[in-house]
């Protein structure tokens, strides 16, 4: 089958099948090598080409390049009016869309519509996390294989006339990305849950959204803490430096990262920042600890001071190295119950996301551990 003919799904089905074909005797190393790679070339294409259509189609429903259908005028109108905002945020409370329904028009079918107030929310939350907006997202059904080079020879530079370069060495590994909810509860009182339409939606939506993103942050850098320190045939590895907070330590972990690390930053507790300024000034030095790169802070590291031997207290790389796949989108669902703690005026709000999540870039990451003995 032609690669422009193939589904998402057939991609990476065959991708696995490269990976077994390996151990053949017979395999073509640079047969399979090019195709993996013109794979993993035909999933970004159409990675791109699904973005600039969405951007096309925001472009067209805003009005641009076409007559608006009155079907799909009402829909956009009309979920950004007072009374929709308001039958929505009913609809988020009870789970009933008769309301919202009964504002559209019959001619409107299909699922019911987001405000883009709504939209606008999840949207930003991605956007000013500074951990979670570096990452790469995917948006594949199911679980998702992800490839990567365990082994391979380098190229080398061949004379015409002389001995043939030997044939290259290449075995991948791969990741698997399986999928699990994520979930948070929170609880309201009554009086949140009185709020107007937009109000009640804002307040709800950043305060769920932010407790999602927080433990949804928290599970992938466990993910890179909790990596070997070189990879096998199902993880990729993240090396590990023993190195306590000083003027050069920052510097001394990037030193590991590869040349497809771009975008580094450096993680850690807010706490941890101290122990580094402390160095500093212990040394009288007028140097940038921090090595010129961009400072990402998580509760989810402990604290120098507090760390346990071993314990890895920050992470330096880039967190394209970081994948998470969403086989239902991005977006928070949230489910209400106001039945369970009525007798307190509580609701409970669940808000969950399904991803699954791990490192996927060789060479990326960095752990910077506390270590079991500090000199001076």
């Amino acid at each position: 089958m032609e690669l422009k003919n193939m589904t998402v799904e057939q991609i990476e089905a065959r991708k696995a099948e490269i990976v077994t074909e390996l151990d053949k005797p017979e395999a073509d190393l640079d047969a399979l090598q090019e195709e993996i790679r013109s794979l993993n070339a035909e999933l970004e294409a159409r990675k791109a080409a699904e973005a600039k259509k969405a951007e096309i189609r925001k472009a067209v429903a805003n009005g641009a390049g076409r007559t608006v259908t009155k079907s799909e005028a009402t829909k956009v109108e009309v979920r950004n009016t007072k009374e929709y905002i308001e039958a929505y945020a009913r609809y988020i409370k009870t789970g009933r869309a008769d309301e919202c329904r009964a504002l559209l028009t019959e001619n409107v079918s299909g699922s019911l519509p987001v405000p883009e107030i709504v939209e606008g929310f999840i949207r930003t939350a991605w956007e000013r996390d500074g951990i979670l907006s570096r990452i790469r997202r995917t948006y594949i059904r199911g679980n998702l294989k992800v490839p990567f080079e365990l082994v391979a020879s380098p190229a080398v530079e061949h004379v015409e006339g002389t001995t043939a370069v030997t044939e290259e060495t290449l075995t991948l590994g791969i990741v698997e990305l399986i999928p699990k909810n994520i979930k948070k509860m929170v609880k309201f009182s009554d009086e949140v849950m009185a709020m107007g339409g937009e109000e009640f939606l804002r307040y709800v939506y950043d305060e769920v959204t932010y407790q999602v993103f927080k433990e949804l942050k928290a599970k992938m850098i466990a993910d890179v803490t909790g990596s070997p320190a070189s990879s096998d045939a199902d993880e990729v590895g993240v090396p590990r430096v023993d190195l306590a907070p000083s003027v050069t330590t920052i510097a001394k972990a990037a030193a590991y990262l590869s040349d497809e690390a771009e975008n580094i930053v450096v993680i850690m507790n807010r706490l941890s920042e101290a122990a580094f300024l402390d160095a500093m000034a212990a040394g009288n030095f007028s140097v940038d600890p921090w090595a010129g790169l961009p400072r990402l802070y998580t509760s989810a590291l402990p604290a120098y001071s507090s760390a346990s031997a071993d314990a890895v207290y920050a992470i330096v790389g880039d967190l394209a190295g970081l994948q998470a796949n969403f086989p239902e989108g991005d977006d928070i669902v949230l489910k209400f119950d106001d039945l369970t703690e009525a007798e307190g005026d509580l609701v409970k709000v669940v808000g969950r996301i399904y991803a699954g999540h791990d490192v996927t870039g060789p060479g990326r990451l960095v752990n910077v551990r506390k270590p079991s003995a500090v000199t001076t």
